[in-house]
């Protein structure tokens, strides 16, 4: 089992389109081999700053769904209409504990 945790940051005002479009994606999420739950926080500090926590049985199953057709179109979506920096995700429980690149600078407080 590992768990994976998504950094996002969204432009002012996309908070609820955002979650939206999060809501279809777990629904694609659900659908996946290999997924366990996902759960979609929101910082009470930083309106617009969101985590997203997601458990997969193995590396493979999250790496097979981030290579998807359907991960893909979000992202592209993403990125041209919601995200005000590159998302950070770290994989935790795994062998191969890593960090993909990206992710916005960091915030005080």
């Amino acid at each position: 089992m590992i768990t994976v945790g998504m950094d996002y940051e969204v432009l002012e005002g996309k908070e609820q389109p955002f979650e939206k479009k999060f809501a279809l994606v777990l629904e694609a999420m659900s659908q996946m081999v290999g997924h366990s739950h996902t759960h979609l926080y929101r910082n009470v500090f930083r309106e617009r700053s969101y985590l997203v926590v997601s458990e997969w049985d193995t590396r493979r199953a999250f790496d097979d769904f981030v290579q998807s057709d359907a991960f893909s179109k979000v992202t592209s979506w993403g990125k041209a209409n919601i995200l005000s920096c590159r998302p950070k995700h770290t994989v935790y429980g795994s062998e191969d504990e890593s960090l993909v690149q990206g992710g916005c600078p960091q915030h005080a407080g």
